[in-house]
C-alpha cells in the first residue's frame, strides 16, 4: 500500500530543492497530481494530504471522479481533448492544458460563451515534432497564438509540452529549454511541463506547473487487454 502523504511530502521536498537550485521559489510551482486510473479514496488520501489541484486525461474518467469529490481544489484536465467533449470538459475542468489547433479554441470559447464564463487554456506545443503526440509545431505557435487573440471567452495563460521519453532526465533539458524560450518570446508566463520522471529539470528550466501522478499514487495498474475489457 503507498503510503501517499508521504509520498506527496517527498515530491514537495524535491520541488523546493529544484526552485532553489533554480533560485525560484517553491511556491512558484503549482503541484498538479495526475489522478488517472486512482481510485476516489486515495484521491481523498492525497486531498487531506494537502495537494492543491488535480489532473485528469480524460473527460469520461472525470466526470464521475467531479461528480464525487466535487471541487475542493482546481481540476485540469493534461490529455488530449476532441473537440466533441468540450462541451463537457468547459463544465468540469477550470483548466485545459492541451489546446493545439484553431477548431478546438473556437469551440471552446464558444462553449464557455454559452455558459457565461471564460475558461483558461495552455497550448501545448510539440517541441519534438513527434507524429505519436498532439500539439502545434513550434514554428505553428505564432499563427495560432494571433487567431485565438479574438476569442473573448478564452484565456492562453502559457504552453505546455510532453517532451520524448528518456532515460536520463537530464536528456529532457533541451526541450523544456525551448519551451521556456517560446514562453518568453510570446510573454506567456505560465508552464506546465515536467512529470514525474523529470519534473525537477523542468523546474530548473522554469516550469510553473508539474504534473505528477505515480510518484504520488504509485504505479498505475497494468492497462487491461482487449480480451480482458470484453469479459
Amino acid at each position: 500500500m503507498q503510503d501517499i502523504r508521504a509520498n506527496l511530502e517527498r515530491v514537495r521536498a524535491r520541488i523546493a530543492r529544484a526552485a532553489e537550485r533554480a533560485g525560484r521559489r517553491a511556491d512558484d510551482v503549482l503541484l498538479i497530481g495526475v489522478s488517472k486510473t486512482v481510485d476516489v479514496t486515495r484521491i481523498r488520501e492525497a486531498l487531506a494530504a494537502g495537494l492543491g489541484a488535480l489532473g485528469e486525461n480524460r473527460v469520461q474518467e472525470a466526470r464521475g471522479k467531479i461528480v464525487e469529490l466535487g471541487r475542493p481544489v482546481p481540476w485540469h484536465l493534461v490529455g488530449h481533448l476532441q473537440t466533441n467533449k468540450v462541451k463537457e470538459a468547459v463544465e468540469l475542468f477550470d483548466v485545459i492544458h492541451s489546446l493545439d489547433r484553431v477548431e478546438l479554441a473556437r469551440e471552446c470559447d464558444r462553449r464557455a460563451r454559452a455558459r457565461g464564463r471564460a475558461v483558461d487554456a495552455l497550448v501545448e506545443v510539440n517541441v519534438a515534432g513527434e507524429a505519436s503526440k498532439g500539439g502545434i509545431a513550434p514554428a505553428g505557435l505564432a499563427a495560432l497564438l494571433d487567431a485565438l487573440a479574438p476569442l473573448a471567452h478564452l484565456r492562453v495563460r502559457g504552453l505546455m509540452a510532453i517532451p520524448p521519453e528518456a532515460r536520463d532526465p537530464e536528456d529532457t533539458r533541451p526541450w523544456f529549454r525551448a519551451l521556456g524560450k517560446l514562453g518568453a518570446q510570446y510573454g506567456l508566463t505560465a508552464l506546465s511541463m515536467g512529470m514525474s520522471g523529470d519534473f525537477e529539470v523542468a523546474i530548473e528550466e522554469g516550469a510553473t506547473m508539474v504534473r505528477i501522478g505515480t510518484a504520488i499514487f504509485g504505479p498505475r495498474p497494468a492497462r487491461p487487454t482487449r480480451e480482458q475489457e470484453e469479459r
